[in-house]
């Protein structure tokens, strides 16, 4: 009784210092931080808080960030109960004592594939050779979600397949007010209809997928997709939503989309966020001509330094945000994937399992040999350049496969594991660790 008269005060007093913030955001925006420092429930908490403090005296563009933010009062009070309230502080304290008693990682995040339907076929999906009939029940989409925040774990990203595509996806979102939703979207299924609800439901959030401008985006996704996403950003601005973009950054395109001309255009359209992938080539029709060179790795670092400093979006370079992150993230450590089958991966890319959340608990799953063998190898390098155990140190990958006795989980996933493409990508490593070496990176 007594936390939960807790959190109401505080998700009472974190939505009034929202809304005195978004009226004069200029003046207010520090008042947010310092809220925020006062609820963090330990010194480490307190300490990035005290950074983020820092950062925003420091850089002008940060700041632009927030206020575009604060326009939205609803969205942000949400966002800010959940992310902050629920995730940041509760759910931070929970994961801790059940990381404690579990013997594993207990991640901040999941990512869950509702369904792997899609009404697009683009060529070379990460999801291409998962069955298309594959689709989670509602009842067991809804028990993780519930099994989630008995975890401490309050952040949820939504992938497929195409989330839209899935008939019961706002319904069991708005039964979980309490937690924060990003969806990576093709954006081709949102109508005005959805967008009004999930301007009034304001725990979701969608990063609609592009490939460049116009030209790069329908040659992979179909005629007419682009001017369809702009019009589910039109959609998004009139209903008040934080929205961004999900690009995957291939040896092609790279050059466009971190291009000046390309990210204006996405603070234009009103983007707040940009998440970059580099291509994996995962599948058996995957092509990999289209993963970065080691030299076009290299200089995206410091072209997304730049941007970073020069542009009002937050843009996030998996991969070389290693540093950040102190390695790789997935495997349970601070995320992990349910696919539309139910299978337990590490990660969206490496398409292995032990384990399938069905007939199992969430806490059960976590515990998996899979999640294990790699916890206890991370960090897979010094250097956090090389954070990745599919491109940067493909022989853990293997190491960790045949450790834990993970299969497949879908025909053609085990092509990474050996033959041509395991020698490509060893190739791939050592020409990454080289570069960062002539750079005095090691």
């Amino acid at each position: 009784m007594g936390n939960n008269v807790a959190k109401m005060a505080r998700e009472f007093a974190l939505d009034k210092t929202v809304r005195y913030v978004s009226r004069d955001p200029d003046n207010n925006i520090m008042t947010l931080i310092d809220f925020a420092e006062r609820l963090a429930f330990d010194r480490e908490q307190k300490r990035k808080i005290s950074m983020l403090r820092e950062h925003f005296k420091d850089n002008p563009i940060v700041m632009d960030q927030a206020k575009k933010l604060a326009k939205n009062p609803q969205m942000l009070s949400r966002f800010m109960i959940n992310w902050v309230g629920n995730g940041m502080l509760d759910g931070q304290r929970i994961r801790v004592e059940k990381a404690k008693e579990l013997g594993v990682s207990v991640p901040s995040l999941i990512l869950i594939d509702p369904t792997a339907a899609c009404n697009l076929r683009c060529p070379g999906c990460w999801a291409q050779d998962y069955s298309k009939a594959d689709s989670l029940e509602p009842e067991l989409f809804d028990r993780i979600l519930r099994e989630a925040k008995e975890l401490g774990i309050y952040w949820v990203v939504l992938s497929g397949g195409e989330p839209f595509a899935y008939p019961h996806l706002l319904d069991i979102i708005s039964d979980h007010q309490d937690m924060a939703f990003m969806a990576y979207t093709n954006g081709t299924l949102i109508d005005e209809k959805t967008a009004r609800r999930m301007g009034e439901m304001a725990n979701i959030s969608p990063a609609f997928s592009l490939e460049g401008w116009e030209k790069e985006t329908d040659a992979r996704r179909g005629k007419g997709t682009f001017e369809k996403i702009r019009n589910s950003m039109a959609l998004m601005r009139e209903n008040g939503i934080y929205f961004g973009a999900s690009v995957t950054a291939t040896s092609e395109n790279v050059d466009i989309l971190f291009n000046d001309d390309y990210i204006d255009w996405l603070v234009d359209e009103g983007a707040v966020y940009m998440w970059s992938f580099h291509y994996v080539p995962v599948g058996r029709d995957s092509d990999t001509n289209l993963m970065l060179s080691a030299e076009q790795r290299r200089s995206l670092i410091d072209r997304v330094g730049r941007l970073r400093s020069e542009k009002p979006i937050l843009i996030a370079d998996f991969w070389n945000d290693g540093e950040a992150t102190q390695g790789c993230i997935a495997g349970g450590r601070l995320y992990f994937h349910i696919n539309a089958a139910g299978d337990v991966e590490p990660c969206a890319f490496a398409h292995f399992a032990t384990d399938n959340i069905r007939g199992k608990s969430l806490e059960e799953v976590l515990q998996n040999p899979l999640f294990k063998a790699m916890q206890k190898r991370h960090p897979y390098s010094e250097n956090y350049l090389m954070p990745c155990p599919i491109i940067d140190h493909p022989e853990v990958l293997r190491e960790v496969i045949k450790e834990s006795g993970a299969k497949p989980t879908h025909p053609g996933a085990e092509v990474i594991l050996e033959g041509e493409r395991a020698g490509f990508l060893d190739q791939k490593s050592a020409e990454w660790k080289e570069i960062l070496k002539n750079n005095g990176e090691k």
